[in-house]
């Protein structure tokens, strides 16, 4: 694994590539996992926090499309960050993608046990599904893209009888007691339910392995957002006309609780697979993200330049995805998946605050879409994020600290060896 941090990624991916990698990312990264602590906080206004979520979304969707169309590399709102508003501003964005990544790997990690296995198996089986996702990853981009393809798919057929069975019957707990919609609680449930819609994020930072990445990266967030926003607000129906809020936010597997009402076996099954595929594509996709993010940073030494070596064989960053793959092992060892959600909500908030802010200083020949639409976006950020937990909050902040200071710790060390 020899190769200098110079070296380029190979432009390997088409549309439909990358459409493929978005779905994965976004499917599998909310809707399996994002409903229950939603419905705990908002109730029957989940509906509303799922719509708000979705237009923070958009608006930062179309902020990344227009500075990935003008900066095609590996790293999205990392390297247009830096272009646009400067380094420190770009460390920070890396930060987050980094933090809040690692933290939604965890979480997914975490689904795929939690609808395979009995609680004293889940935290070794979600390690397990690490160390083989990340073993995939570095065997090459079109070996990560075919895999989406099939976990995708499945995951799809999984959600068509989860929407027929939820639409068609009721269970028990449908009149369950729920949560009172407040202002705050809507706000607290749409930014769980952010979560679930940052895979497109996952494109732009493979800007530097898609083909024609002008055209194709726009085409294919908005399309891969447009996709997800359907299939999110079908399913969202279903589970609450199945369930009702307070047995939504009380289930640990909502949607397994759904296919449950219609007392067949065969639909059970239908769904643990199809969540499973589902959190596996994302956490696929999201390895590959982070190490891409973890390839453009180290680049610039703002992570060690160790992790910009490019593996000549499958040009991948093979050595930040191995040590990615290990950080998410242990995040899946100490934390349990709401808290995963609530620090992955923070860091992924926090990039986009940045990646809105840097395509408002876009010339007027790069923006391809309204100013309004970047400034609703960084204005969304900064609100989800104060709604967030507190601990969230804090852990995120305290995070992505210690890697500004490695940076500060760096510049002035630097300074130090030229004086």
């Amino acid at each position: 694994m020899s190769s200098s941090a110079t070296d380029a990624l190979a432009r390997r991916l088409r549309l439909h590539d990358a459409v493929l990698i978005g779905l994965g990312s976004m499917i599998g990264a909310g809707v399996f996992a994002a409903f229950a602590p939603a419905a705990a906080v908002a109730g029957r206004a989940m509906l509303v926090a799922l719509l708000l979520a979705g237009v923070i979304a958009f608006c930062n969707a179309t902020s990344s499309a227009q500075l990935a169309a003008q900066y095609p590399t590996s790293g999205g709102a990392y390297v247009s960050g830096r272009e646009r508003l400067g380094p420190w501003a770009g460390s920070t964005a890396g930060w987050g993608f980094v933090i809040g990544k690692t933290a939604s790997s965890a979480a997914m990690a975490m689904t795929v046990a939690a609808y395979l296995v009995p609680e004293p198996w889940q935290r070794p089986v979600a390690i397990v599904a690490v160390l083989a996702l990340t073993v995939v990853n570095t065997s090459g981009i079109t070996r990560t893209a075919f895999l989406t393809r099939v976990l995708v798919t499945v995951a799809l057929v999984a959600l068509t009888v989860v929407v027929v069975i939820g639409l068609t019957h009721t269970g028990p707990t449908v009149d369950d007691p729920a949560p009172a919609p407040t202002p705050v609680g809507v706000l607290q449930a749409a930014g769980f339910l952010f979560f679930a819609f940052a895979g497109y994020a996952r494109i732009a930072t493979l800007g530097e392995e898609v083909i024609d990445p002008v055209r194709t990266i726009p085409r294919a967030i908005t399309t891969a957002l447009g996709i997800t926003l359907v299939v999110y607000a079908l399913v969202a129906v279903a589970t609450l006309h199945a369930l009702g809020p307070g047995g939504t936010a009380a289930s640990g597997a909502p949607l397994r609780s759904v296919v449950a009402t219609a007392g067949q076996p065969w639909a059970g099954v239908v769904v643990q697979i199809g969540a499973a595929a589902a959190a596996l594509g994302a956490l696929l996709a999201m390895i590959a993200g982070i190490g891409r993010t973890s390839l453009a940073m180290a680049r610039n030494r703002d992570l060690p330049g160790w992790f910009a070596a490019v593996d000549p064989r499958t040009s991948v960053p093979a050595r930040a995805e191995v040590v990615l793959g290990l950080v998410v092992c242990f995040v899946v060892a100490v934390t349990d998946l709401r808290g995963a959600i609530g620090f992955s909500s923070f860091g992924v908030l926090l990039y986009y605050f940045v990646a809105n802010t840097a395509a408002l200083t876009q010339e007027r020949r790069d923006r391809r879409y309204p100013r309004l639409l970047a400034v609703g976006g960084a204005v969304g950020c900064v609100v989800l994020v104060a709604a967030l937990p507190v601990p969230s909050i804090v852990g995120g902040v305290v995070v992505t600290m210690i890697g500004l200071a490695y940076r500060g710790v760096r510049i002035a060390l630097a300074s130090h060896t030229r004086t």
